[in-house]
């Protein structure tokens, strides 16, 4: 990006066309990044259309004539950059929006499905992209309407209707200035938006207005959630659920609806011993959620899946599971649990022998990882209860005898 000469500012300093341009663009980074996902369901779609958006913007700058604010232009080009990417792409469903509930007769679900599917929302990208400038009304505004469910239901919308509603609707904005934006009528907007209404209210659960339990009845909820999944204790983690509780777990078409239809599978196919998991506590789309990591044959704690729960004062209304390693890095999560096989994997050969298959590659790679992975951070990280201390000394008092030599 080549940058040019263009004044002073207040202070005398010179500066370039790039300082200007970044200077009055990068506070709406946090809300664009939310408004590219509420579009396309992908958190690293999303990233790529917000760089692709700036990159336009940049590009057509020196002809921006300020006859709209710098917010509106800016959504404009989001807008229709993430329209364009619909029409390649189509939309990302969750399982629940392909078909009915499985049976309960505790059936394996069926092979996993090759679809671009719903991806969840990490709450620390948001958090990233606020701390360019965005005052505190820009940052709410990016974390408005990105619950999972209703992303799920707008994926129900076409492109068109989803960008209406979204600027109409989370956003606020004028039908007039929505219509400019999409060079589209005002009654064309009204028109839209009627027929996206109606659709969304079909397609989203119940559940999703209901507010979630205050502190500390919530932070209680989610203890209890995780040592019942950690020690395989179904009758507990059952007692936590509503009775119509939806578990879904995407590639896997098949979902459960019910107490007991999800109580009965997670016990044939999934809490069969006590301490096959750990969870990790972390955040997405404004819910609570768990990195769950799964003990493999040599005693490691590996990356397995990453659970979004939606949480209500009558309980655990609906699980989604997304089975892939790889968002672990988007979260900033370690590959691995255990401190001492962490500290191994961050330094030299050891890493490829700790480490196997294409979602350890997907973890260690790009900034994130890099921030995620360094020092003994990581290994506090991923470590609760009294064991965190006693193993944290061991890495610290063997790294500070490693300096010493």
């Amino acid at each position: 990006m080549t940058a040019l000469a263009v004044g002073a500012d207040e202070t005398g300093v010179a500066m370039t066309a790039s300082d200007d341009f970044t200077s009055v663009t990068e506070p709406f980074r946090a809300e664009l990044l939310a408004h590219c996902y509420r579009m396309v369901g992908s958190a690293d779609e999303a990233e790529d259309l917000v760089q692709e958006t700036y990159l336009r913007a940049w590009r057509s700058y020196q002809g921006f004539q300020g006859r709209s604010s710098v917010r509106t232009w800016l959504y404009r080009i989001a807008t229709n950059t993430c329209l364009t990417a619909i029409e390649r792409r189509g939309r990302r469903p969750l399982p629940s929006g392909l078909g009915g509930p499985g049976d309960d007769r505790g059936a394996a679900p069926a092979a996993p499905l090759d679809v671009p599917w719903l991806q969840p929302l990490p709450d620390a990208a948001l958090a990233d992209a606020a701390l360019t400038g965005a005052d505190p009304a820009a940052v709410a505004v990016s974390r408005a309407g990105t619950r999972l469910a209703f992303v799920a239901a707008l994926q129900y919308l076409s492109a068109r209707q989803r960008a209406v509603l979204i600027l109409r609707d989370v956003l606020e904005w004028p039908a007039a200035e929505v219509a400019g934006l999409l060079g589209l009528s005002t009654a064309a907007v009204n028109s839209a938006l009627r027929r996206a209404r109606a659709q969304l209210a079909q397609a989203l659960p119940a559940e999703v207005d209901v507010a979630e339990p205050a502190e500390p009845a919530r932070r209680a909820l989610l203890d209890r959630y995780a040592a019942a999944f950690q020690e395989a204790d179904v009758a507990a983690l059952a007692a936590l659920l509503r009775a119509d509780i939806a578990l879904e777990m995407p590639p896997f078409a098949t979902w459960f609806a019910g107490r007991e239809s999800v109580a009965r599978f997670l016990a044939s196919h999934v809490l069969r011993a006590r301490g096959q998991f750990r969870l990790v506590a972390t955040a997405a789309n404004g819910q609570p959620a768990f990195a769950t990591y799964e003990r493999d044959r040599d005693g490691v704690y590996r990356a397995h899946a990453l659970q979004v729960l939606t949480i209500t004062p009558a309980g655990v209304a609906r699980i989604v599971i997304f089975l892939d390693a790889g968002l672990f890095g988007s979260f900033r999560l370690p590959p691995v649990r255990d401190a001492a096989v962490a500290r191994a994997v961050l330094t030299g050969p050891a890493a490829a022998a700790a480490l196997t298959g294409p979602a350890a590659a997907a973890a260690l790679t790009g900034p994130a990882a890099a921030a995620a992975l360094t020092g003994p951070a990581a290994a506090a990280a991923v470590l609760t209860g009294p064991a965190a201390a006693a193993a944290l000394t061991g890495i610290d008092d063997a790294g500070r005898r490693g300096g010493e030599n």
